[in-house]
């Protein structure tokens, strides 16, 4: 039985290392990837002291040759990329920024990591699923970006997830039929560095449907946008 092995990008800490560890706990190699390099190989050490498969390689997402380097790294040394998890993000100028005060330039640096970030990713591997006809996608968004609740506050963060909520309709369409699936979810309000420390859910909880998203079966869903397992209004 082929191993899948998924790429896990901000996988150093919070929502992405929990990701990586349910994955791996589920028998598939996971590359972590970071920015911070010691911080990512800290945290695959971590992993690897559990007895589980996960290897480090430093990503920057914002950076197209990193992007590059892990695309060659994956085809060279793996074969594959079987699952892509884009959990890398930030949240800037707090939650309390209105739309009328924001910078364009917090609009263009959050733009920037999470939406370019995982457009080139998308792009670069996505090509490597559909030559295996076997793709899980897994695109980390938030209620925020929700059209249907859209309202003020945080307005970078909320534009770019919506806009990562696009591309994940159009990237599904594009590999429709090819056995890769491409899907939206929302962790919930986190316990992470993002989330603060009184945020309602755990880290475990976050990435519950992640995961699940990332092992769907081939009939499962394509294009949607979840919450808790269940679809959930764009």
């Amino acid at each position: 039985m082929v191993q899948r092995v998924a790429v896990v990008t901000g996988g150093n800490r919070g929502l992405g290392f929990e990701i990586g560890r349910q994955l791996a706990a589920k028998g598939i190699g996971v590359v972590l990837t970071a920015r911070d390099s010691a911080r990512g190989e800290k945290a695959a050490k971590l992993l690897q002291g559990q007895g589980l498969n996960v290897l480090f390689h430093p990503l920057d997402v914002t950076d197209p040759a990193a992007i590059s380097k892990l695309t060659d790294y994956m085809a060279r040394v793996h074969g594959r990329c079987d699952i892509l998890v884009n959990n890398a993000g930030i949240l800037l100028g707090g939650r309390r920024t209105s739309v009328m005060t924001e910078s364009l330039e917090s609009v263009r640096k959050t733009v920037e990591t999470n939406v370019y970030g995982p457009f080139q990713l998308m792009q670069a591997l996505v090509p490597i699923m559909r030559k295996n006809r076997y793709g899980r996608v897994v695109n980390l968004s938030s209620g925020l970006g929700q059209l249907d609740e859209m309202g003020d506050g945080t307005p970078a963060y909320r534009l770019s997830k919506t806009a990562l909520n696009a591309l994940t309709r159009m990237f599904a369409a594009a590999a429709e039929g090819a056995g890769v699936l491409v899907n939206s979810m929302c962790p919930g309000w986190v316990r992470t560095d993002m989330g603060g420390p009184h945020a309602m859910r755990s880290v475990e909880k976050g990435a519950e449907t992640a995961v699940w998203l990332a092992t769907l079966p081939d009939d499962g869903p394509t294009g949607g946008f979840f919450r808790d397992r269940k679809r959930i209004a764009w």
